[in-house]
């Protein structure tokens, strides 16, 4: 495994010391690497973990994130959180709208949206996904990582996975990843670090909420139903209207997001 530090200096707006970034060719996951640095006291806001690939990578619900070495941008930044520990929700909030807002100023033609809770939607397919991991030391919400992975270069993907889509894909041509890197870094620390009303950071969410106003189907043990996506509360539970008109909401877990 090759290591490489690069140090730089933060942006003067975000009020940060100097930071580093530590590139490996390969690990276990972006955000167990992240973890075990925690671990060791060895970490500091602002530390970015990037990855060319992964041999153990994380998703959502227990899932892995399956990579082609260099394809995929595989990165973890450890945050300080400003939130408290009840605003997790307007945490991951604010880095989904973050990475939503950078990927909508790459390419003019993309339609750019979060599907509930952390999904990156671009042109009606997943193209990325977040996984944050909280620390808490006490009652202190001490450290935040934000683990992400972004398709980039793939041209081809696996059958049992017909909804995700690449960059590449989506605009026909290739990205310079470390610039993408380094602008999604940014935009993630500078949204984390400034005090954001919470309802200005719901309202700017649910603006960018994949399917929102469609109707989707949903699945538990019970079976499967269509209902209405309304928005998304503070909370973070997904507000839908059921075929019968009730209004109902759903917390991340209980039900499954069906493709169809």
């Amino acid at each position: 495994m090759v290591i490489k530090i690069i140090n730089y200096f933060a942006l003067n707006h975000m009020s940060l010391s100097a930071d580093f970034l530590i590139e490996l060719d390969t690990t276990d996951s972006t955000n167990n690497y992240a973890m075990r640095l925690i671990d060791a006291d060895k970490a500091r806001p602002g530390l970015t973990i990037v990855a060319n690939s992964q041999t153990g990578g994380k998703g959502q619900r227990g899932k892995t994130w399956q990579d082609i070495p260099g394809q995929s941008l595989l990165m973890s930044i450890i945050i300080a959180p400003q939130h408290t520990i009840q605003q997790q929700f307007l945490f991951n909030a604010s880095v989904a709208v973050a990475i939503a807002n950078v990927l909508q100023k790459l390419h003019e033609g993309w339609q750019v949206s979060i599907k509930w809770p952390n999904d990156i939607i671009v042109n009606d397919k997943k193209a990325g996904g977040v996984l944050i991991e909280n620390v808490l030391r006490g009652s202190k919400w001490s450290h935040a990582i934000i683990g992400f992975g972004l398709n980039i270069h793939q041209t081809h993907f696996p059958a049992d996975i017909p909804h995700a889509t690449s960059l590449r894909i989506a605009s026909g041509h290739d990205f310079n990843k470390p610039a993408l890197r380094d602008a999604l870094r940014d935009a993630i620390l500078l949204r984390t670090s400034i005090p954001i009303p919470a309802a200005q950071q719901i309202e700017e969410y649910n603006n960018l909420l994949y399917k929102r106003g469609r109707k989707q189907v949903f699945a538990n043990d019970a079976g499967k139903w269509e209902a209405t996506i309304l928005n998304v509360l503070p909370d973070g539970s997904l507000e839908v209207q059921l075929a019968d008109g009730t209004i109902t909401a759903y917390t991340h877990g209980q039900v499954l997001w069906v493709y169809e």
